[in-house]
């Protein structure tokens, strides 16, 4: 069973993988947004290859715990998603995954440009690996 998670942003949208046995999350790629249409399609094809099972996607919730005006597009993505991919599809809260993301990638001194090439991938490795966590800890 091999479940991806997904960092949806305005631009871009990061790309996670769970190995087959559904404890860790590896990075995929990050996905230049377009079109609807087109980003379905890439999600998709890349649910064919990897033999997805299931879909998380990042749930922005604002600190406090509220949610906010992203949120709308978030579920309103994820409803689109579901009914095209036809998986299940759950949400798990985003907050500071990219913060966590970018202090990684501060530690490991990598260059701003690289950084903005790899943070959305980044955060959705810390998307999924936290819902995988919580479902091993179940």
């Amino acid at each position: 069973m091999r479940i991806m998670g997904l960092d949806v942003g305005e631009k871009r949208i990061g790309v996670a993988i769970s190995d087959q046995m559904g404890w860790t999350a590896q990075g995929h790629s990050v996905l230049v947004r377009g079109k609807l249409q087109d980003d379905l399609k890439k999600v998709a094809g890349l649910c064919a290859e990897y033999e997805i099972d299931r879909i998380v996607l990042g749930f922005p919730r604002n600190m406090n715990g509220t949610v906010g005006p992203k949120v709308v597009e978030i579920q309103e993505f994820g409803r689109v998603l579901h009914e095209y991919l036809a998986l299940p599809l759950e949400y798990w809260d985003e907050r500071l995954t990219t913060v966590a993301a970018e202090r990684v990638l501060l530690e490991a001194n990598v260059s701003r440009k690289k950084r903005k090439r790899v943070i959305d991938m980044l955060a959705a490795v810390n998307i999924l690996q936290g819902y995988l966590d919580r479902q091993a800890n179940k």
